[in-house]
């Protein structure tokens, strides 16, 4: 599978994913609960209970990628707040990939006055 990080969207479905599910169920959890529509050609993430298995479903103009990562060691740093999908860049699914846990950074603070 070849994706141009640059070119698409990348939504992460937030909370622990069922990882038995396969093309037809992750496209449900797509529409239904993440509120996009899984034919659009954006990548969505998704993540098991243990934080070692991360799937990608991606369509490509006649059908759809299922793509798999097991971790042997470590867990992926993953949102655990099941709030709405949440989308990222490309620089941001690198650090995922790599285990670096960019959710937790530093947030920019912004002050009006020093006292």
């Amino acid at each position: 599978m070849t994706v141009d990080l640059d070119k698409v969207r990348i939504f992460v479905r937030p909370g622990a994913t069922d990882m038995r599910k396969q093309i037809n169920g992750l496209a449900i959890i797509v529409e239904a609960e993440m509120m996009q529509e899984p034919f659009s050609g954006n990548l969505f993430l998704f993540c098991g209970r243990t934080k070692t298995v991360l799937k990608a479903l991606y369509w490509d103009r006649n059908g759809f990628w299922l793509s798999m990562k097991r971790l042997e060691d470590g867990r992926f740093p993953w949102p655990s707040d099941p709030d709405a999908a949440r989308e990222i860049d490309r620089g941001q699914i690198l650090m995922l990939l790599r285990g670096i846990d960019f959710w937790r950074e530093h947030r920019n603070l912004e002050f009006k006055t020093v006292l």
